[in-house]
């Protein structure tokens, strides 16, 4: 390879890199807005701002160079996919699970409970009879905790989860 042919590698590279750490910012910060955290929302949208006009300026420099124009798309896709990874390993916030069991019901709310959850038990009725429904809001972080307790329990448990924003504390265990 050519030494110009390195260059325009280095600088497509680069700006591939940049785009992946742009877009990761902005998708982490828009979930930080959606569970109202201001503080870390504005942190994250001031270094994406100042990532993104380095980005700009750099594929604006040379807009023929199409290997920087690759860069920019490839990393505004690989972004969006390692932001989202962020997102998932941090696990802030709160969700909500509802999960009904038609056989297990007050094993799986005991199991829950004596490690620590807080859960709601609710009388309901499915298609084939009575059913138990559960209702258990926890810290993200918790939820595959709880979903693998539950399956232990009842793997046939119809489970699912919401994500919510929090109010009012009330017993939260875990």
């Amino acid at each position: 390879m050519n030494p110009e042919a390195i260059l325009l590698l280095r600088s497509a590279a680069l700006i591939f890199g940049m785009r992946v750490v742009d877009v990761s910012l902005a998708t982490v910060r828009t979930l930080m807005v959606m569970r109202g955290r201001k503080l870390p929302a504005w942190v994250l949208g001031f270094f994406q701002a100042l990532v993104f006009v380095v980005v700009i300026q750099a594929i604006l420099s040379d807009i023929s160079n199409w290997l920087n124009v690759v860069g920019y798309a490839a990393g505004f896709a690989s972004g969006n996919v390692v932001g989202m990874l962020i997102e998932g390993r941090l696990a802030i916030g709160y969700t909500h699970l509802t999960i009904v069991s038609s056989r297990q019901g007050p094993a799986i709310l005991d199991g829950l409970r004596q490690k620590g959850f807080g859960v709601t038990e609710i009388p309901a009725r499915g298609r084939d009879g009575m059913v138990t429904m559960l209702s258990c809001s926890v810290l993200r972080r918790h939820g595959k905790q709880v979903h693998s307790l539950v399956q232990q329990v009842d793997p046939e448990a119809f489970i699912t989860a919401e994500e919510m924003r929090l109010l009012q504390h009330g017993f939260w265990g875990g």
